[in-house]
């Protein structure tokens, strides 16, 4: 791992999204509420939220952070038959957020496949980029 001791702490934000495309009889079964597993997109988030916190345990030379916020957003985009995640992550530390923020918006976008991988295999993930960050000595990026 980084050695970060010498780092001030400072305010960390991190914004990640990505999606899953599928098929319309799918995104009708998810926003309907009919699936067989229950609330996809609750499911979903709160896969995503608890996925954040082990991050560190997932990647290797990541720091164990003290997240302060995460937040998941869905957006159904009804004519490219898609949901699109978006993650926030933020803590006051000496490190960035954006592996907690991608981590997250990786399992949260893998729950949708899962609990509707029974009736459409062929789903696609596609577009996980992190959008922006903040915080830090190099400030304040956004993504072109």
């Amino acid at each position: 791992m980084v050695d970060v001791a010498d780092k001030s702490d400072t305010r960390r934000v991190a914004v990640a999204a990505g999606r899953i495309v599928m098929q319309p009889a799918t995104l009708k079964m998810i926003l309907d509420g009919s699936a067989r597993k229950g609330d996809v997109l609750g499911v979903a988030r709160i896969a995503a939220i608890a996925a954040s916190k082990r991050t560190a345990d997932l990647i290797p030379l990541c720091h164990p952070l003290a997240l302060t916020r995460v937040a998941v957003e869905f957006l159904a985009e009804e004519a490219d038959s898609a949901i699109e995640c978006r993650v926030t992550a933020e803590t006051v530390g000496k490190t960035g957020v954006e592996m907690e923020a991608l981590t997250a918006l990786s399992v949260g976008l893998l729950t949708i496949y899962d609990m509707c991988k029974a009736v459409d295999r062929g789903m696609r993930m596609e577009g996980l980029r992190l959008l922006e960050k903040q915080g830090g000595k190099s400030g304040h990026w956004r993504a072109p």
